[in-house]
């Protein structure tokens, strides 16, 4: 899975989160099957849980919007350990925990899959419009630039005497995100006219830009076909 192309890896999660996304959120056991395909693409691809785990807490936050619908749905009403909640919000929760559970999965799979520098191309062959590609590599090439830019005007803000995390100062909270607005877009400025100095015409160079054959496809794309089968059966049997 490690040595597959990129351009695979990326068809095969967006095909595998369609599926998920698109089953219907009023049965368990598909949802049941796709974390079993996953924890084994985890299992194949030598994935270790501890480094799946930690980054898995990105979705808590809709986990928390989940559990409130339940008391904040419509009717019909279900008991559930003594509490009245909603059943179509209870189904709406699972619905959310159990996509967004696997769609970050799978996420995080083609992540610990896939080097950074391999994405361009990769989206290059895709038929990706050059501006995204562009957007999107910047992106992540000057991301850490700016958390350190941000840890170092927080530092500033500390070691003169003033509390971030008071609700007073929220002003100069604001005014600091204003200002590492301004800095980043100049920082764009500056790098797009580097850019253009070195003969940027548009285009973001590529590595190994080999298209894979037919059988890289098939190898790749088997969990995601499974993952589409598994949906059609879950809609031919609701």
């Amino acid at each position: 899975m490690h040595r597959l192309a990129a351009d695979v890896k990326v068809v095969a999660a967006m095909v595998a989160v369609v599926a998920v996304v698109a089953t219907p959120r009023e049965m368990i056991w598909p949802y049941l099957v796709y974390a079993a395909l996953l924890v084994s693409v985890w299992s194949l691809a030598r994935i270790p849980l501890r480094w799946i785990a930690p980054r898995m807490l990105i979705e808590v936050p809709f986990v928390v919007l989940a559990v409130l619908l339940p008391f904040a749905g419509a009717a019909p009403y279900t008991d559930v350990l003594g509490m009245t909640l909603s059943t179509p919000g209870l189904w709406a929760a699972w619905g959310i925990v159990a996509k967004g559970t696997l769609g970050v999965g799978t996420s995080l799979t083609l992540a610990a899959t896939m080097h950074i520098r391999e994405l361009p191309g990769a989206l290059t062959r895709l038929r990706v419009p050059g501006m995204i590609v562009t957007i999107l590599v910047l992106m992540l090439r000057y991301i850490d630039l700016l958390v350190d830019e941000a840890s170092r005007m927080r530092l500033a803000r500390v070691s003169r005497g003033d509390d971030p995390r008071a609700l007073w100062q929220a002003g100069a909270t604001a005014r600091g995100a204003g200002a590492l607005f301004l800095r980043a877009y100049e920082r764009g400025e500056r790098v797009h006219l580097a850019m253009l100095s070195r003969g940027y015409d548009g285009a973001v160079p590529t590595y190994g830009s080999l298209r894979p054959g037919a059988a890289a496809w098939l190898r790749g794309l088997a969990p995601a076909l499974v993952a589409v089968l598994i949906c059609v059966v879950a809609w031919a049997t609701r």
